[in-house]
């Protein structure tokens, strides 16, 4: 009997064993993104009171001609703490009204080391060029116990509020051990797969992940811009802008996020 027993517990202890040699954990490769915006939304938004008038024209041209959901690619790729976020040029250019809005665009390219938690942002704003590098954004996240599947991978929804007012919901999986994620969003136990702006109708979900080793010339720092901190970004901007009404102060909170 006491034979036994010994057996049935070293059959547990290498059934445990061998489930842990066998777990895999994705430290380097690239994410390829998906955002998706509620164009139809966020005009109606924009556009306020405006019934009847020459915005509200060219609105419902704009419903005629285009789709609600804008989307585009990016890719983020990642090694040990290291990430880029880039995007990628759409295929297809829209002009006329609303074509300039910065919540249909992806102005960013982002460098992250998260070990010193500095980043280096190429920031475009409008026929402008930013070089932002700053220590990354603290994200106060809540983690609830609410998961989903994410192009494979089990995630974890978090939620948080950023820069006084755009609430976040956020998902990330540990089977990916790099606290990265699209555009400047960070600091989760795990890769951000998914991240919705509920309030502002926009989504980055992840579509494929590639597992691979990624070589140093593929993780390239931006070097391109006027050098500034987001506080002299947020400065200059806000000087820029002053006279916008709301527009502006949707603009800026876009181009700061």
């Amino acid at each position: 009997m006491k034979n036994l027993l010994l057996l049935f517990l070293a059959s547990l202890f290498c059934s445990s064993a061998f489930a842990q040699a066998s777990a895999h954990f994705t430290t380097s490769g690239t994410v390829e993104f998906e955002k998706r915006v509620n164009m139809y939304a966020i005009i109606k938004k924009r556009m306020g009171d405006d019934e009847g008038g020459f915005g509200a024209q060219a609105f419902e041209n704009y419903k005629k001609t285009q789709p609600q959901f804008k989307s585009l690619k990016s890719t983020l790729t990642f090694t040990g703490n290291k990430t880029l976020f880039t995007p990628i040029e759409p295929t297809e250019t829209v002009n006329g009204w609303f074509s300039d809005m910065p919540e249909s665009k992806q102005q960013n390219t982002i460098y992250t080391d998260l070990s010193t938690l500095v980043s280096t942002a190429n920031k475009g704003v409008f026929e402008e060029k930013f070089l932002v590098k700053d220590t990354v954004r603290k994200i106060n996240w809540k983690i609830t116990d609410e998961t989903r599947d994410i192009a494979g991978y089990t995630c974890r929804r978090a939620n948080a509020l950023i820069m006084d007012s755009i609430y976040v919901v956020a998902f990330y999986s540990d089977e990916i051990p790099v606290s990265g994620g699209p555009e400047s969003f960070t600091g989760l136990p795990g890769m951000i797969l998914g991240v919705a702006l509920p309030h502002d109708n926009i989504t980055w979900f992840a579509t494929k992940v590639t597992d691979m080793p990624v070589a140093e010339n593929q993780m390239k720092i931006p070097a391109k811009g006027k050098a500034t901190d987001y506080k002299g970004m947020e400065a200059t901007l806000k000087k820029v802008m002053k006279d916008w009404g709301t527009w502006g102060q949707s603009y800026l909170k876009t181009f700061l996020l």
